[in-house]
């Protein structure tokens, strides 16, 4: 009986030594691992805001080209503020609008207000003597005046470099049309150039387009914030 009762002591006891043994491996193997998922997930997360909104901005981009819209600019009597023509509808500034709008800025809004209180200062192209919240940001040359005055006017150039994913660029097209599109951050066959999302006549499309028309203005919006010397 007392070699029984032994053996179970030292059974259990061997099975308790056995439980710390493996506790103090599992600790020492997997801790470290832990630890280095958690430096990988905080170094991912080291991206400032404004490059945390301009992948928000390229995706809403690209998922609008899923969209099919037909290419209409009539003049339609809309909701104010957040209102939009149909869905299934739409030019190109309507895509630049629906773009930012999911990612909750409403140019809608923005350029009116803007006009409201500056309306001398916008284009006089169509005869308006006031603000047309129906209109007014469905319109590009409204839209090249209020991203230079309330965003970033940035350099026209020949160098593709020189546009950003996010960037906003206006060309003039034959008929003295002017169009609107945003860069992504997806590459030409070549690599040579951004691709653009934009919608001139087919509906929302990712094209590699970048100079196939004069360009006449390159906008960020909202403008970058200044870099202060303390961050240098």
């Amino acid at each position: 009986m007392l070699k029984k009762t032994c053996r179970n002591h030292a059974n259990l006891t061997s099975r308790r030594f056995c439980s710390i043994l493996l506790y103090c491996v599992l600790t020492i193997c997997c801790v470290p691992v832990i630890y280095g998922q958690s430096d990988n997930n905080s170094s991912s997360d080291n991206r400032t805001e404004q490059e945390i909104f301009t992948e928000k901005l390229v995706a809403a981009a690209i998922e609008r080209t899923a969209h099919l819209v037909v290419y209409d600019g009539s003049y339609r009597k809309i909701a104010y503020p957040g209102g939009d023509v149909p869905a299934n509808v739409g030019v190109c500034t309507d895509e630049i609008v629906r773009i930012y709008r999911a990612l909750g800025i409403d140019l809608q809004k923005e350029v009116h207000e803007d006009m409201r209180k500056n309306f001398a200062i916008y284009p006089k192209n169509w005869g308006l003597k006031s603000p047309d919240t129906n209109i007014d940001h469905r319109r590009v040359p409204n839209l090249q005046t209020f991203f230079t005055r309330r965003g970033e006017k940035l350099g026209v150039s020949s160098d593709a470099g020189d546009y950003l994913p996010g960037n906003l660029v206006t060309w003039m097209l034959p008929g003295n049309l002017p169009h609107i599109g945003i860069v992504t951050d997806r590459r030409s066959e070549d690599g040579l150039r951004p691709l653009m999302v934009h919608n001139i006549g087919g509906g929302p499309v990712l094209e590699d387009m970048l100079f196939t028309y004069k360009i006449t203005g390159h906008y960020c919006y909202p403008a970058k914030p200044a870099r202060s010397s303390h961050s240098e």
